[in-house]
């Protein structure tokens, strides 16, 4: 099928159009579940959940997230195969190996789930299900466009920084982490598109909320000295230290609830249901577990919190993300990780204001650069965290010892895990994008397109083919040139029959052969296209 690529200016409403869309996605979601939380809990301020939660019943807090994971368990169950939510990872596999396009059914459910979870006392972040929402959305209009490959892709960059800006009211922010996290490139023709899309869903936001940050801190921060930037260099490493924390925990309880839902045979829409009781034991001592976490974020921020709770506050929240994570409740992992950040560049800063009164700023400082660094090394995007930072503070002083704390701990983390959270999900299931296109193209590739069939004149010598199979040397045609190019460097042949295996008493059936040099020039021809797309 033909596909189609529209003019720039053409392309630039239709940019402004998904835009809108998404960002209106995004607010929606985040409306709803304020709404849906205002209703199962009674708190009519969301901003005071927290403490709303600690004078509620505490049969309540325990029973309502069981019944949230049940229904998101029923819903992964019957409309997913794998009873997996889909998040920013799945995005970044659809730019990457599907055109820009990502699943639609699949992902309407997981935005459901999502909506579900963090209303009922799920432990992550709403920014997870809104990318993936309005990469829908923009499946949707690339389908109906029948758009190319670098159409959809743009537009993919289009929707999600739409939603991002919608959620945090953040524009630059959005755009760049559209650029630098599902596109992973800063190509000039998509920037463009991406900001006008960005600047739609930023103007969304504030069409509902106003011109007001996210957080709102109580002085302007500012570095006494230059003698306290070693300190902010330590922060990011204590801060990529915490990031790695935090993502094995999560890699660990999703690797430990397999195992236990194999060896138990336990209905698969029971683990969430399990995991939101785990969350609501936690909750009827410690109620900050629960939610996106903004007010703990804030007060960390603000400095209303004592090193022990701090400390405490930390250890907790990484606890509740790996049980809400690993019980496949769904969510976003920033959210989790800027509250982790904030937590622990308050308790550094505590320490390191009381050991060197005379040339440290205040805490706060170190808690607004903690909440960068920890996100930054999670998202695997520093540029972009940094900005998001100073969006949703509005502190655009402090910029010096934030950036300082995001480059160490984003150098830090990126060498024990695969360059970032969703990378390394991605690689758990065995989709090498951390490794660059040279990697991943490889699985773009079906042998069956590339080989040559064995009536034709360029074909092998069917007798060769056979010698060849008899030795073992041989390759399924529905395999991609990841599982042939690795025969080709062991074994040094010119060509691999493809074939197609039967049972075990029948023997296979020739299609025709793979040669090394038709699979080196389509990659060859698919790295050029990437180069030429990346910087043009």
């Amino acid at each position: 099928m033909k596909t189609h690529s529209p003019g720039r200016i053409q392309f630039w409403f239709i940019a402004l159009a998904v835009g809108i869309a998404s960002g209106t996605a995004a607010l929606l979601f985040r409306l709803s579940i304020e709404w849906l939380q205002s209703t199962i809990y009674g708190s009519d301020d969301p901003t005071t959940f927290h403490s709303f939660l600690a004078d509620l019943a505490w049969y309540q807090v325990l029973v309502i997230p069981i019944l949230g994971g049940l229904a998101v368990g029923l819903i992964l169950h019957f409309f997913t195969e794998d009873g997996r939510s889909r998040s920013v990872a799945d995005v970044i596999e659809g730019a990457a190996l599907n055109d820009g396009r990502v699943e639609v059914k699949t992902g309407l459910a997981s935005a459901v789930a999502s909506l579900i979870t963090l209303s009922t006392g799920g432990s992550t972040g709403r920014e997870g299900p809104v990318v993936h929402l309005a990469a829908t959305i923009s499946t949707y209009v690339n389908r109906w466009l029948n758009a190319d490959g670098i159409t959809g892709r743009d537009l993919l960059g289009c929707a999600v920084a739409a939603a991002v800006s919608a959620s945090f009211n953040a524009p630059i922010a959005g755009a760049l982490f559209a650029l630098e996290v599902i596109l992973r490139h800063f190509a000039v023709h998509a920037f463009a598109p991406i900001v006008i899309a960005s600047a739609a869903g930023t103007v969304i936001n504030r069409l509902a909320f106003g011109d007001v940050t996210e957080f709102v801190l109580p002085a302007q921060n500012a570095l006494q000295f230059y003698v306290e930037l070693p300190a902010f260099l330590i922060l990011g490493l204590v801060c990529g230290g915490v990031a790695v924390l935090l993502m094995r925990s999560i890699f660990w309880a999703e690797d430990l609830g397999t195992q236990l839902q194999s060896g138990l045979k336990l209905p698969r829409y029971l683990r969430p249901a399990i995991a939101g009781g785990m969350l609501g034991c936690l909750a009827i001592w410690w109620p900050h577990i629960i939610g996106v976490g903004y007010e703990t974020t804030s007060a960390a921020l603000t400095g209303q919190l004592i090193l022990h709770e701090a400390i405490v506050f930390v250890l907790l929240k990484v606890i509740a993300v790996a049980i809400t994570m690993g019980g496949r409740m769904g969510g976003g992992i920033f959210s989790p990780s800027l509250m982790i950040g904030a937590l622990t560049g308050l308790a550094f800063g505590i320490v390191a204001t009381a050991v060197f009164p005379m040339v440290s700023g205040e805490e706060t400082l170190y808690a607004l650069a903690g909440m960068g660094a920890v996100a930054a090394a999670v998202l695997g995007a520093p540029i972009s965290t940094t900005l998001i930072v100073f969006e949703l503070t509005g502190d655009w002083q402090t910029g010096l010892a934030v950036m300082v704390s995001v480059s160490m701990s984003s150098a830090l983390s990126s060498r024990l895990v695969d360059r970032s959270f969703f990378l390394t999900q991605l690689e758990r299931r065995n989709v090498h994008l951390a490794a660059g296109p040279q990697s991943y193209l490889l699985a773009t590739f079906r042998v069956a397109n590339l080989m040559r069939e064995k009536d034709s004149k360029r074909a092998a010598a069917e007798d060769m083919c056979w010698a060849l199979i008899e030795e073992g040397t041989y390759i399924d045609g529905n395999a991609t040139l990841e599982q042939a190019m690795p025969m080709f460097e062991a074994g040094n042949h010119l060509f691999i029959p493809v074939v197609t295996l039967g049972g075990e008493d029948s023997p296979p059936e020739l299609w025709g052969a793979l040669f090394q040099i038709d699979a080196l020039r389509a990659m060859n021809r698919a790295l050029a296209a990437t180069a030429a797309e990346e910087h043009s």
